[in-house]
Order: structure tokens, then sequence, then C-alpha cells
């Protein structure tokens, strides 16, 4: 199964497009969005771009869940809170955002990777893309859909047949001062 990753799009449509565009010429079957969606346009957005089903975990300025809730399960896509954990393609993975300091969260993402429960850990948050395999386990963070922080727009690609995850660059963003 191959999985579109994405997080911290924080409404900007221009990365959520281009994110879709290029989850839709791999041949993504599903795609986990691992919170700071913000408004409940950008989940329109993704479906108006081709994405039919998707997993979407709340970050932490997600403010208006009842109607993000709403508007994802209108368009057929699920929301969770962090930390959720489901099998998709025979693979176990945690996803989650991310909270408080970038070290606070790494040290949630170590722990889950070192605790034996999951295969795969997703996570936000920090808006800096790492792919890290240690032997059949990936940590993987897409880097930020916005490109708000670093200028750079990325998402990634795990493959749950081959066990293999890649980051992809979208591009540069225009109005990054």
């Amino acid at each position: 199964m191959l999985i579109g990753v994405m997080s911290d799009s924080h409404d900007y449509i221009r990365g959520v497009r281009l994110a879709a565009k290029l989850f839709k010429e791999h041949g993504v079957e599903l795609v986990v969005h691992l919170g700071d969606v913000v408004a409940p346009f950008t989940l329109r957005a993704l479906r108006e771009q081709g994405v039919r089903d998707a997993i979407i975990i709340y970050g932490n300025n997600d403010g208006e869940r009842r109607l993000l809730e709403r508007v994802a399960a209108s368009l057929g896509y699920r929301i969770y809170e962090p930390p959720r954990i489901e099998v998709l393609g025979g693979v176990r993975i945690a996803m989650l955002h991310g909270w408080g300091s970038e070290e606070e969260t790494l040290s949630v993402v170590e722990a889950l990777a070192e605790s034996g429960a999951v295969d795969v850990v997703l996570y936000g948050h920090t808006h800096k893309s790492r792919v890290e395999k240690r032997g059949a386990k990936i940590v993987l963070n897409p880097g930020e859909t916005c490109g708000c922080l670093t200028g750079r727009m990325s998402v990634a690609i795990l493959d749950t047949k081959t066990r293999e995850a890649s980051i992809h660059e979208l591009g540069l963003r225009e109005d990054h001062l």
C-alpha cells in the first residue's frame, strides 16, 4: 500500500494542491495528514484535488475541531486525536502530530519507536523532514506542506509493501521571507 504523508499545511492551499497532485502521480491509495490542517476548507481542497481516502490527526493548531469533524465525515475522511495506531497495509503505524517543544515531541516519538508496539512512527509539528530506518522500523516526519517556517514544502510517501519511505520536495514557498 502506498500512503501519502503530509503535515503542517496551515491552510496553505498551494502546498495542499501540489501534495495531492504528487500523491496522484505516484498512485497513493491513502493520505495521512499529521495535523495542523487548521481550517475545514483545507480538507475540501484535498478532496477537490482527488484525495478520496484520508486519515487526519489533530494538531495543536486545529481549533475548529467540531467543524473539522463534520467536514471530514462529509468527505469520507477519518479524523482522530493523537496518538492513533492503525494497521495499514499490514504494517502497524503510530500517527501523531506533536506538542510543546521539538524536544518534547521527539521524546514521545523515540519512546514509540523503541517500544516494539509499532513498525512505523509518523509525526509532524517540528516542520523538519526526516526519514530514519532502524532495521525494519521507520521513523518519518514529512516536513511542512506549508513551507511557512523553512520556505520548503515537502511531503512523504510510505510504501508498506517494501517498507520504504521517501521525502518529496514540492518546491519553495513563493512568499517566504
